[in-house]
């Protein structure tokens, strides 16, 4: 065993043990990379210091990703440190405990840490380590050894992309800059190593010596810094290197040449082959030493090509000075070349030789290399070099391939990029005009579109006419390589783009500077704009001409072979996006994104990570170099670009993940992270249009954003006003269109930690400034509701804003990043992490951000935004809260439906059943309570489901919150309408009932009569001697029959004169419209209204508006408008008298009423067409005069059914049965349990069933795709139309659409009901009832005692609530029944089984369309009033309001329509017009119409005239293809049909396929 322990533990290496103890083990082999790093997991927002030595590496990394230079001091937090014992203070304590050691045992030495994670990094960690660490002005590894292996590698990979700037002394004066990468910088290096052990901290020195007076900075690692002085397990032979670079300030500069230092860690006779090879490269090597042995072989026999110095320290007291001597002579020293440390010498003196030497040795040295020359020695002497690795190699060939030929950046770009030149910005201007309409001037407006459609389409072919350039070729080639090949190969290209850019830029930039000093250069600026622009190629202009390859290839017909083979492309691009690359959203060049491009790389980024596709997204705004980018990179750990050259143009998007631990806390999977090139951007400024440009791009990122950093570094108030209108003015946009992300200021370059209370005026000052920018903003866009900022968004001037000092700590190139800075940035990045996780809606997936990329960018376009805003998501949205809604609408009306017949079954059984209350005032009273008790019920439960619906954080409920109070106030109209309705049923249900009693008294008053003469006759016949025949026993009967009715008088009942009655309620309805309408009134007698055909003639009214010139007219005039709205609204009130006759009730005066009420309503609804008095007074006449008629005819047809004496006569026949079968005295048990059953509750039941059957029909139908929206079912009849595609129906549907939806709705039902889905609703029903009749019967034979008439009356009591059985039926019951109670109810249950079967029989052969006709609630009528919604229709091109509330304040709708087709022509030449309202509102036309009493008014102010209507443009162009389609198919005949001339219809119409059509319309509906 203790063999087996020895075996084990030399087995364990000091780089295991190490890596294992850090917690890094698995990633030795696996290798650390970016992704990890950058993620988003719970110690990214941990303020918890290292617990143990495995959070070590994590820590640091997350302090140096965000170029913290605190990051090496990280140690673990000591139990000593935290915790104090109180004994400790008394008096008396132990004196050796304080010269005692802390025990060091755990503690790490931080190069250890660091020598660690770059072993256990990739090559791209391992650069961007390199590349923090340098901002922080910290050492990077030159030469890395592995303690294992002790093979070193030269770092050269991880170093390429460290770039500085500096400024020699011989620069000073033109304040010129050299700006280089330095890896391939030509510089002097002077490299310090010690031989044996040294007295002194070798590297103290150094960094003192690299520090100017003014601020000290440890630049490399020493044994004095916090955890230093830890024994070092793996990073002894850890070469490191720093720069110095000077400013050109000779105060300042330690040295004023450029100067690489290295610095070896450990003794040289241990590491032989890293001094040996600073020897090769250095100029200078320092050697520190305390002894010297005078043979030492690893100093004298070498060959160096670097200056040797001798550094000793003489105060250790062991320097040998004959040693020295013989090592100088050996070696050849100079005096100058030996510095000793002597007694009396202090520190600073010492530094100051020690500088002489170092600044002799950089003036004047020639030994000058670059980093990258020095792989040749480093292969030399077997050390690696990262580069070597095959995949690197071959990307760097790559790369070579396609720089290698790039002579004249502006010609390459044309040779080899020539997609995305000029060509793209015509593109992108065709695209712009097409929205804005400019230019249009007196031209056809879709003739003007539809030739801006040809040249998109000839400059789409003019791209596809280029054969894909070599030098893209190579690039699709090689982003095709794997993962690790592709990212080395974007970087090389990245780099060796940046160096052939660097010189050809700073000569433009340094013209620009010149020219940008006087304002009077604007052409000249604007051409060295230009050429900045042309000059300037970065990757970003390999993958923007990728996208214009792909965007183009997209225009091609599908199967084309060139589309084929590159619709891989987006995915490449989703690949990178993946992978942490910045990809270009907008193109800062065109100012424009390629939306197809841009959508389908997302979409293929969403099959990559789907399920897991939730984002949130995090952008900046600012004014242009107030370090944006800087701020994102920090906070982030990124890598956007920056530099001192030309900003970000544009805006580029990056994405990080979201790690497990950290998913459920912020609600998404990644994070995207959006970098925007600057607001008032000098560039921009001096040309036209900056001011839309910056509002375009601030309205995109604020509109995609979730949270959006302001940031603020500036001192001109001037500027700052202006940054604050374009950042107010995008927030305030999106307000309007329901989005609503956060916002955070960050103030830059503030410092001093009273900032924040120094700055309490300056946050007031802000404040002010929004509410003067949001009032500014709100009068732009017309929303002058807005006054303050905190209108518009939630704002707290304390905790939306940081304070964050400057970023770097000194004066640059020397200066490290402030860790001020980094602080200031962590806490921005906690706070910002923070309001992401408590953000009120669900994240979006990356499909949606998608959508608000399409959507937002295609509505910036306009120049209107809110106006012009359209959105997929907001449409979904507001489809599934229309669908909802409709649910809850309809459950409420359901319920009250059967609330409703039940109160009307109490009334209609009241006076025949024992009832509460005695009187039916009293009942009716009571029932309206209690109706109105249910119906506030209903309506606060329909508003809490709507309170509870706009909680959710799923389906965006936040976009449709403008629509909630519309839905809110439809819900309070719903109680309004349903709480009148039930209530005039109630009404008219008791004056029927009470009309009725005195009726009922008379009835059974002769049934008693009838009763007891028949009783009377049957004494006589049995007292007589004689045999009474069947003959016999009817002429007694008869005889007694006519006695009885001849000697009774029987009343009249009165009828009512209904014409008078309709004229007293019309004469009320017109006196309020003023003393004109009683005279017309009054001219004419209601009797004789109504009589012919409605016509209406104003010949007055027609002259004043006829023959007026303008643009053009509505062949359709005034008086034509008119006649055609009367005979919709005689048709709707003709079917509403229709369903009111044949229910079979008397006349009720709220049947008139409800007439009126339905006028007013309708007239009210069509306010465009303006309303003579004379028009509404003929018109009323006209409906109420025709239907005073039918209901006269109706309430005769009621007295004449219900007179006492047909009731009597009508059951003469059954009387005389019961009078001999109670003469003969035979068992009429099952006679009269059949006869009970078929004249008493088969009626009833018919009828209970009838009231219920059409609420579970519209229940049915509901749920159903064409009827569950109005949206849908106005889809599902377009759809319709256009399978049909036949010109009657578009006709009917146009010219007469209520009349055709009425008729779809109908012939809809008829196809999708059938006798078996809607005899399941019958059975269901039909069960019910004869559950209710067995119960019935059941608990009244439970009852003792009594007859057949207290059996049935029993039974009639018990069914009181759910049927209403006739008093006629019962007549004969009453009387004459030879019947045992018993027996009676045995063979009544028998009865009723065999009625039910009988029902079920009869429903089967009954037609759906009988049904839907007899049912009380008319299924068609309720859905036509559901889903046509307010009727309204758009006042130019007549398409139907979609709104989905009752209640709405705007009337819109998806689907416009050319003009020509609602019979609009020009006035000139009586051409059907092609204008569509879509387009007409954003140009500069006008209109006439009554409404503008036929004066021009420009269609951009049509809200002027119809305030009502939000007719918003087709930001996708295609909505209206549909009817471009029908128009072009159907032209003639439509102009045949309007007696006009054939629309003139415009070329790229006419290609418009029957698909297309289809295509365009399910994507207005939204339909998948």
């Amino acid at each position: 065993m203790q063999h087996q322990s020895v075996v084990s533990s030399k087995s364990v290496t000091h780089l295991e043990r190490l890596l294992k103890d850090l917690g890094l083990e698995h990633l030795y082999q696996e290798k650390l990379t970016l992704s990890k790093i950058l993620q988003i997991d719970e110690k990214t927002i941990s303020d918890e210091p290292p617990q143990c030595n495995s959070d070590l590496p994590w820590y640091f990394l997350k302090k140096l990703m965000m170029v913290n230079v605190t990051a090496r001091n990280v140690q673990l937090t000591s139990a000593c440190e935290s915790v104090s014992d109180p004994e400790s203070d008394g008096a008396e304590f132990d004196f050796d405990k304080l010269l005692g050691s802390q025990p060091s045992d755990n503690k790490l030495n931080l190069l250890d840490v660091i020598t660690a994670l770059f072993l256990c990094s990739d090559g791209f960690v391992q650069q961007e380590l390199s590349l923090k660490m340098s901002m922080c002005q910290l050492a990077v590894p030159l030469l890395l050894r592995n303690c294992d292996t002790n093979q070193c590698t030269l770092m050269l990979w991880a170093m390429r992309d460290l770039v500085k700037e500096y400024r020699t002394s011989s620069l000073s004066e033109s304040k010129g800059f050299i700006e280089d990468r330095l890896v391939v910088s030509e510089l002097p290096m002077v490299s310090f190593v010690r031989l044996g052990e040294c007295s002194w901290s070798k590297t103290e020195i150094l960094n003192k010596l690299l520090s100017n007076s003014q601020q000290y900075h440890d630049t490399f690692v020493h044994r004095n810094m916090e955890g230093g002085d830890c024994p070092r397990q793996i990073s002894n032979g850890l070469t490191e290197i720093s720069w110095y670079l000077p400013c050109g300030n000779k105060n300042m500069d330690v040295f004023s040449e450029p100067v690489a230092v290295a610095n070896l860690h450990g003794d040289i006779s241990s590491f032989e082959t890293q001094f040996s090879f600073l020897c090769q490269t250095s100029a200078a090597v320092f050697v520190f030493f305390d002894n010297l042995d005078s043979e030492c072989e690893l100093l004298t026999n070498q060959n160096h090509k670097a200056q040797i110095f001798l550094v000793g320290n003489h105060q250790s007291g062991r320097l040998i000075l004959d040693a020295l001597k013989e090592v100088a002579k050996k070696m050849n020293l100079s005096k100058s070349q030996i510095l000793l440390r002597k007694q009396q010498t202090n520190d600073a003196d010492f530094r100051k030789s020690l500088h002489r030497a170092v600044k002799n040795v950089v003036e004047n040295s020639k030994m000058k290399m670059k980093i990258e020359q020095m792989a040749d020695i480093a292969h030399e002497l077997g050390i690696l070099v990262d580069e070597d690795c095959e995949k690197c190699q071959t990307a760097k060939r790559n790369a070579d391939a396609i720089t290698a030929k790039i002579k004249d950046i502006p010609k390459y770009k044309e040779t080899q990029l020539p997609l995305q030149g000029e060509t793209w910005k015509e593109l992108t201007r065709l695209e712009k005009e097409e929205f804005r309409l400019r230019k249009v001037g007196s031209q056809n407006i879709e003739m003007y579109k539809s030739d801006l459609q040809k040249q998109k389409a000839k400059l789409r072919n003019k791209q596809n006419s280029y054969d894909m350039s070599d030098a893209m070729t190579c690039f699709i080639s090689a982003i095709s390589t794997p993962s690790t090949e592709r990212c080395f190969f974007l970087k090389w290209l990245r780099l060796n783009l940046d160096n052939l850019s660097r010189q050809m830029l700073s000569d433009l930039r340094e013209a620009y500077k010149n020219k940008n000093k006087s304002p009077e250069n604007k052409e000249e600026i604007k051409e060295i704009d230009q050429q900045l622009s042309n000059s300037s190629l970065g990757i970003e202009h390999f993958f923007r001409e990728m996208g214009q390859i792909y965007e183009a290839s997209v225009s091609l017909p599908k199967k084309n072979r060139s589309r084929k083979q590159l619709k891989h492309l987006p995915k490449l691009c989703a690949e990178l996006l993946l992978d942490g690359l910045p990809v270009e959203l907008v193109d800062g060049d065109a100012s424009n994104i390629p939306l197809r491009w841009v959508t389908d790389v997302l979409s293929e980024l969403n099959k990559l990570v789907s399920p897991q596709n939730k984002i949130l997204v995090v952008t900046v705004l600012g004014v242009q170099s107030t370090g944006k980018s800087t701020l994102l990179n920090t906070m982030f750990g990124v890598q956007f670009a920056v530099s001192s050259g030309r900003c970000t143009r544009g805006a580029f998007m990056l994405l990080i993940k979201v790690n497990e631990d950290m998913k459920k806390e912020l609600g998404c999977d990644f994070l995207m992270i959006i970098d925007t090139e600057g607001l008032k951007s000098p560039e921009l400024s001096k040309l036209d249009n900056s001011y839309e440009h910056d509002n375009e791009l601030a309205t995109l990122v604020v509109g995609l954003s979730d949270i959006t950093i302001i940031n603020i570094a500036m001192e001109n108030s001037t500027e700052m006003k202006d940054i604050l209108q374009i950042v107010v003015h995008a927030f305030l946009r999106m307000k309007e269109v329901g989005k609503k992300p956060k916002c955070q200021f960050v103030h830059q370059n503030v410092a001093g930690v009273s900032a924040p209370e120094k700055n309490l005026r300056e946050r007031e000052l802000l404040l002010k400034q929004l509410n003067e920018m949001t009032q500014a903003a709100a009068k732009m866009e017309k929303k002058e509701e807005y006054k303050n900022f905190t209108d518009v968004m939630e704002y707290n001037p304390d905790t939306g804003n940081m304070y964050i000092p400057g970023l770097w700590n000194g004066s640059p190139p020397m200066a490290p990043v402030n860790a001020g800075y980094s602080e200031a940035v962590y806490e921005l990045k906690k706070n910002i992490l923070q309001v992401l996780g408590n953000h009120e809606a669900s994240a979006d997936n990356i499909l949606e951000f998608t959508e608000w990329i399409t959507s937002l960018w295609k509505s910036v376009k306009h120049e209107n935004f809110i106006f012009s805003f359209r959105n997929s998501l907001v449409a979904d949205a507001y489809m599934k809260l229309c669908t909802e809604y409709n649910k809850w609408e309809w459950e409420f009306k359901k319920e009250m439906y059967s609330w409703t017949n039940t109160a009307e079954t109490k009334i209609s059984n009241f006076g025949n059943v024992q009832s509460e209350v005695s009187d039916i005032g009293q009942l009716l009273k009571k029932l309206k309570t209690e109706a109105s008790s249910e119906l506030f019920k209903r309506e606060t439960k329909l508003l809490k489901n709507l309170e509870e619906y706009f909680k959710k954080t799923e389906g965006h409920v936040n976009l449709v919150e403008p629509y909630r109070e519309d839905f809110a106030n439809s819900a309070k109209s719903l109680r309004r309408e349903v709480e009148s309705s039930v209530h005039d049923q109630l009404t008219v249900a008791t004056d029927v009932r009470r009309g009725m009693n005195e009726v009922d008294k008379i009835k059974m008053n002769h049934t008693k009569e009838l009763g007891e003469k028949v009783r009377a006759l049957i004494e006589d016949c049995r007292e007589k001697k004689f045999k009474m025949t069947d003959k016999k026993l009817d002429e007694e009967f008869d005889t007694m029959w006519e006695k009885m009715v001849n000697e009774r008088t029987f009343p009249k009942q009165e009828t009512i004169d209904v014409m008078e009655s309709v004229l007293h309620h019309l004469t009320e309805n017109l006196r309020q419209k003023g003393s004109h309408a009683m005279e017309l009134l009054n001219q004419k007698r209601l009797q004789d209204c109504g009589k012919t055909p409605f016509k209406y003639s104003a010949e007055s009214f027609l002259n004043q508006t006829k023959h007026k010139v303008c643009k053009f007219f509505r062949i359709e005039d005034q008086v034509k408008a008119l006649q055609k709205l009367s005979e919709h609204i005689i048709t709707e009130c003709s079917q509403s008298v229709k369903e009111k006759v044949e229910r079979k009730n008397n006349y009720h005066d709220t049947f008139i009423q409800e007439i009126l009420h339905m006028i007013d309503l309708k007239l009210k609804k069509n306010q465009h067409v303006k309303i003579p008095t004379d028009f509404e007074v003929s018109l009323k006449q006209h409906i109420c005069a025709d239907a005073a008629r039918e209901f006269q005819r109706m309430h005769k047809d009621f007295i004449q059914m219900n007179d006492p004496y047909r009731c009597l006569c009508q059951n003469k026949e059954k009387f005389r049965a019961n009078f001999k079968d109670e003469f003969h005295e035979r068992d009429q048990c099952q006679k009269k349990a059949k006869e009970f059953t078929e004249d008493c509750l088969k009626p009833a039941v018919v009828t209970s069933l009838y009231k219920s059957l059409g609420p579970d029909i519209i229940d049915d139908m509901t749920r159903r795709f064409q009827f569950s929206t109005r949206m849908f079912f106005q889809y599902s009849v377009l759809l319709d139309l256009i399978r049909k595609d036949n010109f009657e129906d578009y006709l009917s549907y146009i010219s007469s659409y209520e009349r055709y939806v009425k008729k779809w709705i109908f012939d809809e039902m008829l196809k999708l009901l059938t006798n078996e889905s809607v005899s399941e609703f019958e059975d269901k029903h039909l069960r019910s009832s004869i559950q209710s009749i067995n119960d019935a019967v059941n608990k009244a034979q439970a009852k003792e005692g009594g007859n057949l008439q207290k059996l049935i009356q029993d039974i009639r009591q018990e069914l009181g609530e759910s049927l209403v059985i006739s008093e006629d039926s019962l007549v004969l019951f009453m009387i004459l029944n030879n019947v045992d109670p018993k027996q009676f109810a045995q063979w009544l249950t028998e009865c009723v089984k065999d009625m039910a079967e009988n029902l079920r029989k009869l429903f089967k052969t009954a037609t759906v369309s009988a049904k839907l006709t007899s049912v009380d609630v008319k299924p068609q009528i309720e859905l036509y009033k559901k889903l046509v919604g307010c009727g309204k229709q758009c006042p130019f091109c007549k398409a139907p309001c979609e709104a989905g509330a009752a209640e709405h304040k705007q009337h819109f709708t998806s689907f416009h329509r050319p003009d020509g087709l609602s019979a609009w022509v020009w006035s000139s030449t009586k051409i059907l017009t092609t204008d569509i309202c879509t387009s007409s509102v954003i140009s500069d036309k006008r209109f006439r119409c009554a409404a503008t009493n036929n004066e021009p008014h420009p269609y951009k102010e049509y809200k002027e005239i119809f305030p009502d209507w939000l007719i918003a443009p087709d930001t996708s162009l295609k909505a209206s293809d549909y009817w471009k389609y029908v128009l072009t198919k159907f032209n003639n005949k439509f102009a045949e049909e309007y007696e006009a001339e054939p629309a003139k219809i415009p070329d790229t119409w006419k290609e418009i396929t029957k698909q297309q059509a289809e295509e365009s319309l399910k994507k207005s509906f939204g339909v998948k």
